[in-house]
């Protein structure tokens, strides 16, 4: 327990209201959106409204070996703010202004609490565009999306929140404040630090602002499902898709399991007995989409589609949409405990994914549900079960570590946007090796040689070697 002294000092740093401590508030920031992890009260949370009151927090913190815990809205799945011991968690949702949208340059400037979709209805109301769609895009922060790389629904023809971000103001661990990127579409002077930061999981800084890149909004959308009673079917369409070179906007694929679930929860007339669904949208200009969609059904009716809707209307559309952002939500009702996974694959070995997750699924007798982002290879098999029942949660872990190899074994990666926090640490030398661990930790170490910055995130517990 921190003396009061100490605590007094962040007090006078940020204001009364802005030091919590009660052991309710302590409990509400000692977990995020990760299940099956304990829970680490946290000794102080404090909450920041500027740049300069983040740098005088780390500064104490670095002085007194105190660690930090950077937190935007927590809807993280990795475990990447849950608290360790002996730490501070700096909540950044206060800190929530866009400051600028330069529609000359194409750019927004903004704070690192900015919710995602506030950022998307101040560009879109001038004509604009921010791609990056995470599934939490009405409750995550812009700081959190950088720190985690998000992904969603637009990352297969747009990229995820890495290829938006231009510029960063970022406080390091020992309190100073540097400023890296900005508004140059072309910039090569010395490293590339916002590229850098975008997936530190607030291992390497905070991130405190960060000037993005816009793009004007698409003239038209067009969306469609597309109904298959065989799984096998779906997978093929998404790899004949690309092949035929179109690139829709997104490329979505429910499984019977997510789809049952889906129509249960929300009611929006899905088809419960199909095998699976695709969901597409393509857009641009109206001739180009009217030509793509029409090449899009056509492919899916080619690899055994047995109906492709397309949406009427902007409230067919959103109905569409809504049953893919619902899947989580309605996958989670059906059990206690939700184990959502993102092991991404290239595009062409989506069939041999699909197929390896669901024999992982009988192997270990394990209710396992399958949606995501299949036109850019990140699928989130997603595992029912209750963590109450310790042998049923024996196999759900032998059946996350089979479906990492069996990623790792179709050329894929352990994470595609969810990040790795304390949640896939013990993997990481499956994919990287021991030498390549130890490369991003020296990274880590340079800049936080006394690892107070979210320790024993990405890299493990390993020591400043």
């Amino acid at each position: 327990m921190f003396k009061q002294s100490l605590i007094n000092r962040f007090k006078d740093i940020l204001g009364e209201d802005n030091v919590l401590t009660s052991k309710e508030d302590l409990l509400s920031y000692s977990f995020d959106s990760t299940p099956d992890f304990e829970s680490i009260v946290p000794e102080l949370v404090v909450m920041p409204e500027s740049t300069e009151q983040v740098s005088e927090v780390v500064k104490i913190a670095n002085e007194k070996e105190i660690n930090i815990i950077p937190r935007g809205a927590g809807t993280n799945l990795c475990g990447g703010t849950i608290p360790v011991e002996n730490s501070i968690v700096v909540v950044l949702t206060k800190m929530n202004k866009i400051l600028e949208i330069d529609e000359e340059n194409l750019t927004v400037t903004v704070e690192a609490g900015v919710i995602t979709q506030a950022i998307n209805e101040a560009v879109e109301a001038r004509e604009l565009f921010f791609p990056p769609d995470p599934g939490t895009v009405a409750v995550s922060t812009i700081g959190g999306n950088i720190a985690e790389c998000a992904g969603g629904l637009r990352g297969l023809k747009y990229g995820v929140t890495k290829d938006y971000v231009m510029g960063v103001e970022v406080v390091l661990p020992t309190g100073k404040v540097i400023n890296a990127g900005g508004k140059t579409v072309k910039n090569v002077t010395g490293y590339d630090l916002p590229s850098l930061y975008s997936g530190s999981e607030g291992t390497l800084g905070i991130i405190t602002q960060a000037t993005l890149k816009l793009l004007p909004l698409p003239d038209t959308k067009k969306s469609m499902m597309a109904i298959f009673d065989k799984l096998d079917g779906a997978a093929e369409t998404i790899s004949s898709i690309i092949r035929n070179k179109v690139i829709p906007v997104t490329l979505e694929i429910m499984d019977q399991v997510t789809i049952q679930s889906v129509e249960e929860f929300a009611n929006i007339g899905l088809p419960t007995e199909a095998a699976a669904i695709l969901l597409i949208e393509v857009d641009g200009i109206e001739e180009v989409v009217e030509r793509d969609a029409k090449k899009v059904v056509k492919i899916c009716k080619e690899n055994g589609a047995r109906e492709v809707k397309l949406a009427k209307n902007e409230e067919e559309r959103f109905e569409i949409w809504e049953a893919r952002r619902a899947s989580l939500s309605a996958l989670g009702r059906m059990r206690p405990t939700t184990i959502l996974e993102d092991a991404t694959v290239p595009r062409s070995n989506i069939p041999d994914m699909i197929r390896g997750v669901n024999k992982i699924a009988e192997k270990y007798d394990l209710h396992i549900g399958t949606f995501g982002h299949a036109g850019d290879g990140n699928l989130h098999p997603t595992i029912l079960a209750d963590e109450r029942n310790e042998e049923e949660m024996k196999r759900v872990h032998k059946a996350v570590e089979e479906i990492f190899d069996l990623a790792l074994g179709l050329d894929g990666t352990l994470s595609g946007e969810h990040g790795i926090g304390i949640a896939k640490a013990k993997y990481m030398t499956k994919e990287l090796g021991e030498d390549g661990l130890q490369a991003l930790r020296d990274i880590k170490f340079s800049l936080d040689p006394k690892g107070i910055l979210n320790p024993h995130k990405v890299i493990g517990a390993g020591d400043n070697e």
